[in-house]
Order: C-alpha cells, then structure tokens, then sequence
C-alpha cells in the first residue's frame, strides 16, 4: 500500500451540493479504513457565511449523507473525524483577494502539520476555474518550494475544443500540467480500471484484441432517469457533451489503447491520449448523417404513471432540440482496429440504468456447425460497468442428446462475489489517488482535447444541419432508427439491470 503524506484538502464551492453528497462521505470512508495519514485537514472555502461548527454540522454531524454511516460509528470516532474539518468564508465573490483564506491555510498548516501539502478541489462551475487558480498563485500558495500542490477540477471541461483549450490555456498559467488533476468519476469505478487488467493480464484475451477476432465493439451508457432538476444546465449540454465526450470516449480508449510500457500514470495517460488520436474525425456531411443518430424522449406511461417529455422538463426549452439520446457509429485508424467499427450510444429515460461494454468476436471462419443454431450464437465478452459490475463470456455449446445442435452458454464473474474485498467508491479512489500523487484516471489536458476534437464535427453538425431529433418514448430503448446504425450486423443488445440477462429478457420497469 502506497504511503499517504501528510497534506490539507481546500475545497472551493464546499457549501454546495457534490461537498455533502460525495466529498465528504469519500473521505470519511478514507479514514474509517486508516487510508488518511495522521495529519489531514479539510478546509471548505465559499460564499456561505459559516463558522466551523456550522461546516461540520452541514457535511457531517447533520448530514443526511452520512447518516446511516454515523450510525454505526462511535461516538469518539465521530468527534474524531468532525475535528478535521474547517470553513472559511471567502465573502460575496470567487474572484477576490485570497488573503484571509491563506492566512487560514498557514495557520491550520501549522497547527496540524500537514507539511505544506496542499490539494485544492474547484468543486464550482468551470467559469470560476481561471480566477479562482489566478487568486491561489497570488498568494504563492501554488508555489512547490514547500511541499507539493495539487489542483482537482470537476467537469465538464469545456463545451467544446476551443473552450477546452483555454481553460487548459487558463490553469496553466497558474499550475503547471503535473500537479492538474481533471476528475472524471466513472474512471474511478473498479470496473472501468479492470478494462486494463482484463486487457492486458490475460493472454486468453490479448492475443484475441484485434481487427483479426473482433467484429465490432458496443458500448451503452443508459440511465432510467430523466433531466430530473438539470434541465437549465442539460439543454445547454445535451447527452453528446453530458456523457459522450467525456465518461465514453475514457472507455473506448481503454478498449482502443495499446499496451503501455509499464503500469505508471503517464505511460498509461500517453497511450489513451494516442488512442483518442487515431479516432477518425467525421467531417463531411453524408458521413455524419450516415453514422449520427440523436433522439428525444416524448411523454409517456410507465408503471401506470404518466411522465413528462423532454421538452416538458423544467427549464426545457419547449422548442428544445437538444439530445437526450446519442448514437455513434465511428472507425479507429491504426493497425490493431482498422475496419472495426465501434457503436456508442447514451440515453435518458431507457428501461433500464446500465453501462456496458460488449465485445462482438468474428465466427469461425470455417463453421462445420452452420446448420446446428450457431450463426446467430458468436461469442461476446460483456464487461458490466454498472449495476451488476462484473464480466460475462457468452461461448457456443453442444446441447445434450443426438446431433450437435448448439446452444449458448454464460461463463460469468461478479464482484460482489469478492465478499472480503471492499470496492472503494468512485470518489474514494480518485481522491486516495491525487492524495498520493497518481495520476492514472485522471484526464491530461492533450487527452481532453483529443476528445473534443472528435466529437466537435458532430456538434457542428447537428447544429447547423437540418438532421432530424427523432421522438422515443419515455422507457424503451431509444428510437426505432436506431437499428440502422447497425444494419448488416443486428441490432443493439439490450440489456437488463442483471449482467447474466437470459435471451430477449430485458427489465422495462
């Protein structure tokens, strides 16, 4: 196990939602398993007039985030953890004097010796990021001549390349590339890591990793739920920016990459980078319109209740074309993927909450069983994301009795069947990581760029194109056309919330 220095977590925008619901359940998941070092300090920062103690009670004492965990815990254990915590108010503005704020920060430095180790997480909007970095470096507290300094940012970063570039352009005026952190919380789940592992661990697999083996790749990213309360913000984003140029694109170049020399943060981070790179950019427009499809949901009854159309969602524009479904269908150029296509698609208000990886393998070029039931039967390999997370090889077997008609079986693998092991959630590992100084699933910023400069034609596109929004109702799996994207090979897998679903099964409730 790494060691953990000692350090101080400042959080901007601490007052806010994602400091009660994820930060602070995180890190108190952290030190309940003895991951912190003996000397960690968190200090909120925001515009909220709040004294210590009103912080404490907000993300702890009080919180309902942490409720049932408090429940449990004693009460010492509790005192202890609360003790830890600190607020400063940084009055009406971000973009102000930071002085108050780092007398704090050398005072609480002193007083708990965290060596002068600092992270620093802009849990506000990306408009802030520049301003807020700018007031950090002024007060030299951005400066590694003591200690070391780390900057997280949330997402979205940026709404398209050239925004991407100059908050990149922005940052690195203030913190050089190695101490910026861009998290990305599905790189924190345990499942998308295992990606590399089952890639490159395996040699049942690797061999097998190549236009040679493969027929296509499948990705789906389906939520059951609507905008919920972010209209305002999603009608401005939509599931392309939301979910695809980001959360997706990580996926696809763990699946894309080649193998990295070693096991370190920026071998592993150039490899992603030179498979987000080999992406082939789709310019013209009879390409995008042939291998695009975005869709809206429409009102519509699900468990004998009525739900609200995109359109009719809060602060929707009742004219909105913005997408709520996203489906991609797009060719790497390089050696190990030439003519392989890939499918991605992300969608709200699907059957079903799940995300997955599914890797189609040829059919035996020579197929002496053709006349058994094994044309429509080719092996898959399912990797669960989520819920369910595990993996699953569908492989061809004989049914018993005369002949040799074949059937296709499940060879399945779960992680909760790993009973002793505990499953860090998404934000433990990825704070534990920039605690420690690893950089592995976190974005670079020429990574983030590649991304945008994949997905900024289809945006263009959509934009100023008269391409159609199609309509699917609320609940089912997207709309009709959506097949066409996969005309010649089937049709997307579907899946049910459980990884070993059974054939044609899926869960519409």
């Amino acid at each position: 196990m790494k060691k953990t220095a000692n350090q101080m977590l400042v959080i901007f925008g601490a007052s806010g939602d994602l400091t009660a619901r994820k930060l602070v359940p995180a890190i108190y998941n952290l030190f309940k398993g003895g991951h912190l070092p003996e000397n960690f300090v968190v200090l909120g920062a925001s515009r909220s007039n709040l004294s210590d103690e009103d912080f404490r009670k907000r993300v702890v004492l009080e919180s309902s985030y942490l409720k049932n965990d408090l429940k449990e815990a004693a009460a010492d254990v509790i005192e202890a953890f609360a003790n830890k915590i600190f607020y400063t108010d940084l009055g009406s503005d971000y973009d102000t004097e930071y002085t108050q704020l780092a007398e704090r920060i050398t005072t609480l430095n002193s007083e708990h010796g965290t060596d002068h180790n600092y992270i620093f997480y802009l849990s506000t909007p990306p408009s802030l990021y520049e301003a807020i970095a700018k007031n950090i470096s002024e007060q030299q507290l951005a400066s590694e001549e003591k200690g070391w300094k780390r900057l997280i940012v949330e997402k979205p970063f940026g709404y398209s390349l050239e925004t991407a570039k100059q908050l990149n352009d922005g940052l690195h005026k203030y913190f050089k590339e190695p101490q910026i952190y861009r998290i990305d919380h599905y790189l924190g789940k345990e499942t998308v890591q295992n990606l590399l592992v089952t890639r490159f661990a395996n040699s049942i697999f690797e061999p097998l990793w190549n236009r040679n083996y493969i027929h296509h790749v499948e990705i789906t990213n389906a939520e059951s739920g609507g905008v919920e309360k972010r209209g305002g913000y999603y009608d401005k984003s939509g599931a392309l920016r939301d979910m695809f140029q980001n959360h997706l694109l990580q996926i696809v170049s763990l699946v894309v990459m080649e193998p990295p020399i070693g096991a370190n943060a920026e071998e592993i981070r150039n490899e992603k980078v030179k498979a987000l790179k080999s992406l082939r950019v789709m310019r013209d427009a009879k390409t995008l319109h042939e291998n695009t499809i975005r869709a809206q949901y429409v009102s519509s009854t699900i468990d004998g209740e009525r739900v609200n159309g995109y359109r009719e969602e809060e602060g929707v524009d009742p004219d909105s074309t913005t997408e709520t479904f996203a489906a991609i269908k797009f060719f790497v150029d390089n050696w190990r993927w030439a003519d392989v296509p890939f499918y991605v698609r992300t969608a709200k208000r699907m059957p079903t909450k799940v995300t997955e990886v599914v890797i189609h393998f040829k059919s035996p070029h020579h197929q002496i069983f053709r006349d058994a039931g094994v044309n429509d039967k080719a092996n898959k390999l399912v990797i669960r994301i989520q819920p369910d997370e595990g993996i699953l090889i569908k492989f061809g077997v004989k049914v018993p009795g005369q002949g040799f008609k074949v059937e296709r079986a499940n060879l399945d693998f779960y992680y909760s069947s790993l009973a002793e092991t505990h499953v860090m959630e998404a934000y433990e590992r990825l704070l534990l990581d920039a605690m420690q100084g690893d950089a592995t699933l976190y974005a670079r910023a020429d990574e983030v760029e590649a991304a945008w400069e994949f997905v900024d034609p289809i945006l263009e596109y959509w934009k100023n194109s008269d391409e159609k929004v199609y309509g699917y109702s609320a609940g089912v799996w997207g709309p009709e056309n959506s097949h066409d994207l996969i005309e010649g090979i089937g049709e997307w897998r579907n899946p049910s919330k459980n990884l070993a679903d059974d054939p044609g099964f899926c869960v519409i409730c």
